[in-house]
């Protein structure tokens, strides 16, 4: 099995885009899309496994070898700080990481004025650093979940999260203040398999660029 090669990759929306572009460079993994609770796939004419698993473990897996591939958005790579190579962005699960508060806040507020504030969010190294960058000091709380809720109960007056199309934010009566980074899902490699199996990776890379 060590020709095989493993791919991470998390379930849901970016699970569907992977296979669809995987399935573009002849790579066959439908099998992933099924309605089942199996956790790994093996594909033997293709010498292919993949495992399913949480978006924030992939780069776990990848780091430690168990996956030579993996499939993760650029925000939980930003979080994790993960000794990976990162060697492609694949275009795809398109969002905004956004400092947001309530809108009777935003009406006379100015960011550049900030000097201490709080903050909830499930990013806590990347608010840090961003705020530090500013000289901005933050007390973060780390959340899992719904962040949207922590402004309306008092919690914080203000949250860093993923931001899609906003609506989110809309009906829990946030608005967006300041944009932190443009995200995107990114294929990622274990450093040690981009050496063994440099063949096989570079074909994958090169094929995926293609497409992206």
């Amino acid at each position: 099995m060590t020709d095989y090669i493993t791919i991470a990759i998390p379930k849901g929306r970016i699970l569907k885009e992977s296979v669809a572009l995987f399935g573009k460079i002849g790579i066959n993994c439908d099998e992933l899309l099924s309605n089942t609770r199996k956790l790994i796939f093996e594909n033997h004419e293709q010498r292919m496994r993949y495992m399913i698993v949480r978006a924030t473990d992939v780069p776990t897996y990848v780091e430690y070898g168990c996956a030579d591939l993996g499939i993760v958005g650029k925000d939980t790579l930003m979080e994790q700080e993960k000794d990976l190579y990162e060697p492609l962005d694949l275009k795809f699960g398109y969002c905004r990481m956004m400092v947001a508060e309530p809108v009777g806040l935003a009406r006379d507020d100015d960011p550049s004025s900030w000097s201490n504030i709080r903050i909830a969010t499930k990013y806590p190294n990347v608010t840090e650093k961003y705020f530090a960058k500013k000289g901005v000091q933050v007390e973060i709380i780390k959340l899992y979940g719904s962040i949207e809720l922590a402004p309306l109960v008092g919690l914080s007056e203000r949250i860093v999260d993923l931001v899609s199309t906003g609506e989110t934010l809309r009906q829990n009566g946030l608005v967006e203040v300041e944009t932190i980074a443009e995200i995107t899902t990114r294929l990622i490699v274990n450093r040690a398999s981009l050496k063994t199996k440099h063949p096989r990776i570079t074909e994958i890379i090169e094929g995926l660029e293609k497409h992206v």
